[in-house]
């Protein structure tokens, strides 16, 4: 695959109109990132990037990275950019003691963790990476930190809730190791809580749901994705599963508007789910990347629906984005999904 290009202009611009009174508050800052190269984090930095172009805030960016030379290859007119220093380090243990103004944290493997060896690494990089991040923004003098949490802290939603509010006080079985990554969220956020409530940190909480966006992955462990590479392959798009499913996707412009949003403005010590309420089943979801790309590619189900039991759902409830900051979606998920394909198109002809 060739080196990517820069994202879209017309995203980046989405987002500079939407997020400019937010983004104007930034002005001066220097930003301390973890996880800036995966997708949340690269379309993070590309956008704020942009907005130091736009509006000539004079933000200087730090990207933790376990590997500058390889991220350098991947994204070189980021690594090239003199507002960006690539910090090398592992998120459980590295020094950087150049004072920030703010943090983002969305530093976390997104690898499907199979063995114990690989479950353990997980945990140690959501659980104890959260220390360490903390104890650093701690000797900064208590600055804003923003931490991308998941979802999957609300473990499996009960057939019956629509959309899942950040007061459901669900969770996953703490005795399952499938659930690894779930429960070191959790402690992740429980650690927040204590470092807001000591006064040592103003950590503000964002339970991401699933997106859809160029940069998102096509062989990993999305679903939209890999539908995107079937259809870009000329079919079928093959659905593994029984396609009753309900999930949902947020574009990745608003989600960039959503996060600046609480980084700027959320209120320490509280959560807010990212991600869109629209819900849509997954066959219905390879149907619509199907006829996107081309409609007589087709959908193959491999698996039967059971019929007595309720389809899954993971949905979240986004009314406390909405009413508390004024966050709205933008894009429909038809045009997200375009958008994405059209990327692609572009970047791998």
């Amino acid at each position: 695959m060739s080196t990517p290009r820069p994202l879209p202009e017309r995203d980046l611009a989405e987002i500079m109109m939407l997020a400019e009174d937010d983004l104007r508050e930034l002005e001066g800052t220097r930003i301390f990132i973890t996880g800036g190269t995966g997708f949340v984090g690269t379309w993070l930095v590309e956008a704020l990037l942009a907005a130091d172009r736009q509006f000539g805030l004079r933000l200087g960016l730090t990207l933790l990275t376990r590997d500058p030379t390889a991220y350098g290859h991947r994204r070189p007119h980021v690594a090239r950019d003199e507002r960006v220093t690539l910090h090398e380090g592992d998120v459980r243990t590295f020094t950087a003691p150049q004072r920030h103004d703010l943090v983002v944290h969305a530093g976390t493997p997104t690898s499907m963790a199979r063995t114990s060896a690989e479950q353990s690494d997980l945990y140690s990089n959501i659980v104890h990476g959260m220390e360490r991040v903390l104890d650093q923004a701690a000797a900064w003098g208590r600055p804003r930190l923003l931490f991308t949490s998941s979802g999957a802290i609300y473990g499996r939603q009960p057939p019956d809730l629509l959309l899942t509010p950040e007061g459901h006080l669900g969770g996953p079985d703490p005795l399952s190791t499938s659930t690894t990554y779930h429960e070191a969220k959790r402690v992740a956020e429980l650690q927040a809580a204590l470092a807001v409530e000591s006064g040592d940190v103003d950590t503000i909480i964002g339970r991401l749901y699933a997106f859809v966006g160029p940069l998102l992955p096509v062989n990993a462990h999305f679903a939209v994705g890999n539908f995107v590479r079937d259809a870009l392959n000329g079919g079928p798009v093959v659905v593994e599963g029984d396609g009753t499913p309900m999930r949902s996707y947020q574009y990745a412009t608003d989600l960039v508007v959503w996060l600046v949003a609480m980084l700027v403005r959320g209120e320490p010590g509280r959560a807010y789910n990212v991600g869109s309420d629209e819900a849509i089943d997954i066959f219905a979801l390879a149907g619509l990347v199907a006829t996107v790309v081309n409609e007589s590619i087709r959908v193959e189900v491999r698996g039967t629906p059971d019929l007595t039991k309720p389809a899954e759902r993971y949905v979240p409830d986004c009314r406390r984005a909405r009413e508390e900051l004024g966050l709205e979606n933008r894009v429909v998920l038809s045009d997200a999904v375009d958008r994405t394909v059209s990327w692609l198109l572009l970047n791998n002809p």
